[in-house]
């Protein structure tokens, strides 16, 4: 019988679980290939967590429930290209996302699940627990809720009188270097939610925390205005892309 040419075989299965190879399952529509290919992406997972794979290959991971039957590490190559990192891709807004090939909106939604289930999983570290005693927790949340945004945001941290973080608020969106705010509605709502003290964060997206003359004037204004009520103001973060400014520390208030 004449050999099968090398370039026609097919790749020997992969072994797992003691040296049983894993095939796939009868009926199945994927190449083989393609399942191996999977199922050693998601081994290498259970085995060695998320620092045991590269960005590209964590998206793959994610991309498997999307596009069941499809090789997804070009898609996952061009994400990573086009956004710079794994955090960046799935914090990307639907419409960027949708504007490089390949994405259709069962991407955008899986993605979209990724990161709405970090950010609660982050939020639920910080929520009701004292936020001074646990204040890089709360650094990351606010990294991981804006500093990828695209507009500048402004929320308002309302602290109890033990500084348990009791409430976490959007005050206002903006465009690329500005976002109205009114030291008048953020007493408002501090005085609404009973609030003992306070944190300011916005984003710079720019990716430069530097604060502006118009911050660091804001900053001052709710400052006076919350000692007014007996309220303190703990701090004002300005986040970049990967770095953060605390006016308190830099002496600003």
């Amino acid at each position: 019988m004449d050999q099968i040419p090398r370039h026609m075989q097919e790749p020997p299965l992969p072994l797992f679980n003691g040296g049983t190879a894993i095939r796939p399952p009868p009926g199945a529509s994927k190449p083989s290939y393609l399942f191996d290919h999977r199922q050693r992406l998601r081994t290498r997972f259970m085995e060695g967590g998320a620092q045991a794979l590269p960005d590209y290959e964590l998206l793959e991971l994610v991309l498997f429930r999307a596009i069941p039957r499809q090789d997804v590490k070009p898609l996952a190559r061009r994400l990573i290209e086009t956004f710079g990192d794994f955090g960046r891709v799935v914090s990307a807004p639907p419409h960027r996302l949708r504007q490089v090939t390949g994405v259709g909106e069962a991407v955008v939604i899986e993605l979209k699940l990724v990161e709405a289930s970090a950010q609660r999983l982050a939020r639920s570290k910080v929520m009701h627990r004292p936020v001074l005693s646990s204040w890089q927790a709360l650094v990351d949340y606010c990294h991981m809720a804006m500093s990828h945004a695209e507009t500048e945001q402004f929320r308002l941290l309302l602290l109890d009188r033990k500084n348990a973080l009791i409430a976490d608020e959007e005050q206002g969106r903006g465009t690329v270097d500005h976002v109205p705010v009114y030291p008048r509605e953020v007493m408002k709502r501090a005085l609404e939610a009973n609030a003992s003290a306070l944190i300011l964060v916005h984003n710079h997206p720019s990716g430069d925390p530097t604060p502006s003359e118009a911050d660091i004037a804001l900053t001052r204004q709710i400052d006076e205005a919350a000692k007014l009520f007996g309220i303190v103001l703990h701090d004002h973060l300005i986040l970049g892309k990967d770095c953060e400014i605390s006016l308190r520390s830099e002496g600003y208030f």
